[in-house]
């Protein structure tokens, strides 16, 4: 009685993040339907994004329950193999600054650096462990030779999150700090932009980030004042950025998310991207498998969200599809019930159903 009324807690608890999943989506594909049909603008690329987080998802939800192992692993090779061989990721087709290259190549490695220890915590036997969490090494020092810097502090950052995951007795306290992060990582950005830090932090960073990506920022913000409901449309920053205008090998991208929700979408466009972030995040609370598979998951996301607020990876579709896959592997129930990996999962195996 108590493991059928365990079940059925769970999948209750599943169906609300899948339907907060649902209106969350379908709200960023509507309102950018809006704001295109306001000011003429190109809804294309949100709507390919829109879709290509819900299929990774899904996706990862089906070969994570098949699959819980190989699945992630192979993942981590694919995205590994993307970063290396796909010539528009490469770092010198993009804007570069000194810390590195901070678009699709950095965001595939930490994707797949996440999958990567997911898989380790998904196995059993301790040697197939050590293996994975060295592909993960492997993939932080192939973004270190590929020259992506950001790329190679942050699947660092994952790996070392993921082995410290262990001894974190609350996941909700862990995708907190996480969340946190995320968040003040945004406001930096946004001080920046809005030269509000004092004028030496300000030249240095602007030094690492470069000036023309921060007059890029300028430009966003300035959109932004102007529309500030509906934005000037989305794949619109491009034609009305006089810095894009003036450069010599313009990419059409404010290498922002946030700035580039609140240039071509307005205010409810930011409010529907952190949305996003906020629904994967209580996804992986609800998510039934082992608290540090769901903490190692949130870090790589997390990451990619740092990342995508000073790049330009959520223009890209293999990164979008990448991150909705990681986050459909690390909340997918396994067909056969899971070993609890950690003390903490094992008490709560003991006690009842995992409560996040």
């Amino acid at each position: 009685m108590a493991s059928a009324a365990g079940a059925a807690s769970a999948h209750e608890r599943r169906s609300k993040s899948d339907a907060t999943g649902v209106v969350v989506l379908g709200a960023c594909a509507a309102w950018s339907l809006i704001t295109a049909a306001a000011h003429g603008g190109r809804p294309e690329g949100v709507l390919l994004a829109v879709l290509a987080v819900a299929a990774g998802y899904a996706s990862g939800r089906i070969c994570g329950e098949l699959l819980p192992v190989a699945a992630p692993c192979a993942g981590a090779l694919a995205g590994l193999g993307l970063a290396v061989a796909v010539p528009h990721t490469n770092p010198g087709s993009q804007v570069t600054s000194p810390l590195g290259q901070t678009g699709a190549t950095a965001a595939l490695l930490t994707i797949s650096a996440g999958a990567a220890c997911c898989a380790a915590w998904a196995a059993g036997p301790t040697g197939l462990r050590l293996v994975l969490r060295l592909l993960a090494a492997g993939i932080a020092v192939a973004a270190a030779v590929l020259g992506s810097t950001s790329g190679f502090v942050a699947c660092l950052g994952v790996l070392l999150c993921s082995l410290a995951a262990d001894r974190m007795r609350r996941r909700g306290l862990g995708l907190g700090g996480l969340t946190l992060t995320a968040v003040l990582v945004t406001g930096a950005t946004w001080a920046i932009a809005e030269n509000v830090l004092p004028d030496g932090l300000t030249r240095s960073l602007e030094g690492q980030l470069t000036q023309h990506r921060v007059l890029l920022w300028h430009d966003a913000l300035d959109m932004a004042g102007r529309e500030p409901g509906l934005g000037v449309g989305p794949g619109r920053f491009s034609e009305l950025s006089p810095t894009v205008t003036q450069s010599l090998l313009p990419d059409g991208k404010p290498h922002s998310a946030p700035f580039q929700q609140a240039a071509e979408q307005g205010v409810v466009g930011v409010v529907l991207l952190a949305a996003v972030f906020g629904w994967v995040l209580y996804a992986l609370w609800r998510s039934p498998r082992p608290t540090p598979v769901v903490l190692t998951a949130g870090a790589a996301l997390t990451a990619l969200a740092a990342i995508a607020a000073v790049g330009n990876a959520l223009s890209f579709t293999t990164v979008t599809a990448g991150a909705g896959l990681l986050a459909g592997l690390a909340t997918a129930r396994r067909l056969l019930d899971e070993v609890p990996e950690t003390a903490v999962d094992a008490g709560r195996a003991r006690s009842g159903p995992p409560q996040p």
